[in-house]
């Protein structure tokens, strides 16, 4: 699989489809590329970028500690993957990075996608307190938030023992990262197509945040998924791929 460099680090990254246009996936907090389904991984009509950030799943590092460090990690690996512009798709902190690239790389970022985010990502203490006190107890709260209430707990399970292999140092960071984010006074310099996408049951994001975000951001869609909650895109993969793929038949349309 590809690996490219990324300043003093490498990022591992999948790429599937190889027409239309660059899309790069983003995830969350402690995740990896495989926070994203094989519905939006392997989304036709689209060359897709699934990467994983310094210091979680494949990828070298040792994580950032705010959200502009990793903006800056995207940027450059749309320069060593070779891609002119792109849309991001970020899902939680990585929604907050796609923001951060977007008004740092204007020019770079064709579109954006933002999934289960916000333009302030305030971290509860018993989260972010809790991951260096009580990493197993902190783990069991995330969990209870980040699922809709018909979640598949197949997919919750495998969920936590995925966050449960992140090294507690780059969870911490991904996490302070977030407490630190906050756009409000600078997302309507946004110039970039923006789609936002939130679970009528998120708890971590709740919808009022999603449907205000889209609100500030010249343009911007917003769509609310029912029933589910955080991991929106892994509880209604094929729903979130279909309007996904619809709003980018309509942004290349009308930039025809």
């Amino acid at each position: 699989m590809p690996v490219v460099s990324v300043g003093e680090t490498t990022m591992f990254y999948t790429v599937s489809g190889r027409q239309g246009p660059a899309v790069v996936l983003i995830h969350g907090a402690g995740g990896s590329h495989l926070h994203w389904p094989a519905a939006l991984r392997r989304l036709p009509g689209a060359t897709v970028y699934a990467v994983d950030l310094p210091g979680h799943g494949r990828s070298g590092g040792s994580g950032r500690e705010r959200i502009e460090e990793y903006a800056a990690d995207i940027v450059r690996f749309l320069d060593r993957a070779g891609i002119a512009r792109g849309v991001l798709v970020g899902h939680s902190m990585g929604g907050a990075i796609a923001q951060m690239a977007a008004l740092m790389a204007p020019e770079r970022v064709s579109g954006l996608v933002l999934v289960g985010t916000s333009a302030r990502l305030r971290v509860a203490p018993a989260i972010l307190e809790g991951i260096l006190q009580d990493a197993k107890g902190a783990l069991a709260l995330m969990t209870e938030w980040a699922w809709g209430p018909s979640a598949d707990p197949a997919l919750i399970a495998r969920g936590r023992q995925m966050m449960a292999r992140v090294n507690i140092r780059v969870l911490w960071g991904d996490f302070a990262a977030c407490d630190r984010f906050d756009l409000r006074e600078r997302v309507g310099d946004i110039t970039a197509p923006t789609l936002v996408i939130t679970g009528s049951e998120d708890r971590m994001t709740p919808p009022k945040f999603g449907q205000w975000l889209a609100e500030q951001i010249p343009g911007a869609r917003f769509v609310l998924v029912e029933g589910a909650g955080h991991m929106v895109m892994l509880e209604r993969p094929e729903e979130v791929a279909s309007v996904v793929r619809e709003w980018l038949d309509v942004v290349a349309q009308a930039q025809g």
